[in-house]
């Protein structure tokens, strides 16, 4: 018998009779997980020299296990309000969105503020979004805050402004325009205060069981003082401290000019005072800095928000105190004025130092040739959202729209990010695009414009092992010996290798390449369906009746 200070054994687990995504074995069936880790990955034969000595086994009956999912780029709380709140993001018409931001005022009579997101006008027929007279109506002369889709601009009601003292002198104030700037974030700030700690846990917690169930282990949040606020990001780290499911790791989206600045942002818990630090906006709202104008408004060029002299102070300052930093950069623009200003810090601080801190840049969709090569020279990670191609692009979609079919197309290059080198962290940016990682995988391996395209393993790996190398952490997102044991178990059908070029995706088919197969994400098929996702060896999400 033990005393009460000798550590417990780890329970030992074994996984058998499946197929285990893994480099150290492309033909592995088998898995032993001890405690948090895992412990060995083998052949069905050789499994049975542990069947005897472990706690548990498991029978996978031919399920696949790969390692969990990383989401790159989420908003926990925003993304469980629209899980459970007011989401307009599948409204067909301008009516049909009236008729629900109705509906859900009824069913809401004691809300002191009403939150919505999700509209895109862009997709409606009207080809309008609603006016503030329509709002009020709908909602009975209540509070209403409703993000756009793409959450860079927002329409409120006559009672929401209300609320905000000296809101018509504010930057990005419109009486007929949804807000932006400085106008949209004192609104958002407002409506977030009336959340109760209670709403906002239940909303926080929705999302993470809501991410488990799609086999996701860690989300990358994205907060900021002009997003969320300081009590939402330290409550949603002490929630995932105390309670199971996915692991969050949190980003701190404000400006750092000193050490005591940047120790401030590591006390608040934040891995980097990086995320949604914006450069600029959105393409969706014509707020994203572009270095030509909009097609479809050639009176401006969106809003840039960083040059590159504040950005290389910020870069500067994270690399000495050793702390990522990161951007929001969507517009060639901003783009640019971040890859430069990378560039000063690295004269000032050291081209080394700043490749060695991982840096990162949120969303980097209109990239040039140049900026690219930036990207591969100074390290940085791109932390991607294929969704928005998927829900965007194309030659009919509103990124055409925006900036006329010719520059819509170089949006979003991973195939050319990948070649030069840059390391790729997949998300959503959720609730921007919902959360679902082999949707993701599919849209980059299937994107719009066929260049772009990258193959299914390289899109999974940017989706697993690529949220946590861009964390600084290459020990985990893979199934080998000794990785942590964070892995999801699915139901799906017969394993193959694609990729755009039919000439990698015959060899990789060859025994002899030892290339593990994956699921057939050809569009229209199926996506695997999650059973199982553990993470540090503990179930936070089981598929009822399975």
């Amino acid at each position: 018998m033990s005393d009460s200070t000798t550590p417990a054994t780890p329970r030992t687990l074994l996984l058998r009779g499946g197929e285990v995504h893994s480099p150290a074995d492309p033909f592995a069936t088998a898995m032993v997980v001890e405690g948090e880790r895992i412990a060995w990955i083998g052949s069905e034969g050789a499994a049975d020299s542990f069947a005897e000595n472990v706690d548990e086994v498991g029978y996978l009956d031919g399920a696949l296990v790969t390692p969990a999912f990383t989401d790159a780029h989420v908003h926990t709380t925003a993304t469980g309000l629209a899980l459970t709140g007011l989401d307009l993001s599948d409204a067909r018409t301008l009516g049909d969105a009236l008729a629900r931001v109705r509906a859900y005022a009824e069913d809401r009579p004691h809300d002191r503020v009403l939150l919505g997101t999700g509209w895109d006008a862009s997709a409606w027929p009207e080809q309008r979004h609603p006016g503030r007279a329509e709002l009020d109506e709908a909602t009975g002369g209540r509070p209403l805050y409703l993000t756009r889709i793409d959450v860079h601009s927002a329409l409120a009601t006559t009672a929401m402004l209300d609320l905000v003292p000296g809101i018509t002198t504010r930057a990005g104030y419109s009486a007929d325009a949804p807000l932006t700037g400085d106008a949209h974030h004192a609104v958002r700030e407002a409506a977030h205060a009336t959340l109760t700690p209670q709403q906002r846990a239940e909303a926080q917690r929705a999302a993470r069981e809501h991410a488990a169930s799609l086999g996701i282990g860690a989300l990358h949040e994205c907060a900021g003082p002009d997003i969320s606020g300081e009590e939402d990001f330290t409550s949603l780290l002490a929630l995932a401290a105390e309670e199971a499911g996915p692991r969050v790791f949190g980003y701190w989206a404000e400006l750092v000019t000193s050490a005591k600045e940047a120790d401030r942002v590591r006390q608040l818990g934040a891995l980097g005072a990086a995320g949604d630090l914006f450069a600029d906006g959105s393409l969706g709202s014509h707020t994203a800095h572009l270095c030509s104008p909009y097609a479809d408004a050639p009176h401006t060029t969106g809003n840039g928000q960083l040059d590159a002299a504040t950005v290389a102070t910020h870069v500067a300052t994270c690399t000495e105190a050793g702390l990522q930093a990161g951007f929001h950069a969507i517009g060639d623009a901003a783009i640019r004025s971040v890859t430069d200003g990378v560039r000063r810090a690295a004269e000032s601080v050291g081209t080394a130092r700043v490749r060695a801190a991982r840096h990162r840049v949120e969303h980097a969709e209109m990239l040039t040739e140049a900026t690219v090569a930036d990207f591969a020279d100074l390290a940085l990670t791109a932390s991607v959202q294929p969704g928005f191609d998927a829900a965007w692009g194309g030659t009919d979609g509103m990124y055409a729209r925006r900036l006329g079919a010719e520059r819509a197309a170089t949006l979003n290059p991973y195939a050319a990010l990948l070649r030069a080198g840059v390391p790729l962290a997949l998300g959503s940016d959720s609730p921007v695009t919902p959360l679902g990682p082999w949707e993701a995988v599919r849209a980059a391996a299937f994107h719009r414009t066929h260049a772009h395209r990258i193959s299914v393993r390289g899109a999974f790996t940017a989706h697993t092992r690529g949220g946590w190398r861009a964390l600084g952490r290459d020990d985990a997102g893979v199934l080998v010996p000794g990785a942590p044991a964070d892995y999801a178990v699915w139901r799906t059908g017969p394993l193959i290798v694609q990729a755009p070029d039919t000439r990698v995706a015959n060899w990789s088919t060859d025994p002899r390449s030892g290339t593990p197969g994956l699921p057939d994400l050809t569009p229209g098929r199926e996506v695997p369906v999650c059973l199982r996702t553990v993470v540090g060896g503990r179930t936070v999400y089981a598929r009822p009746d399975e």
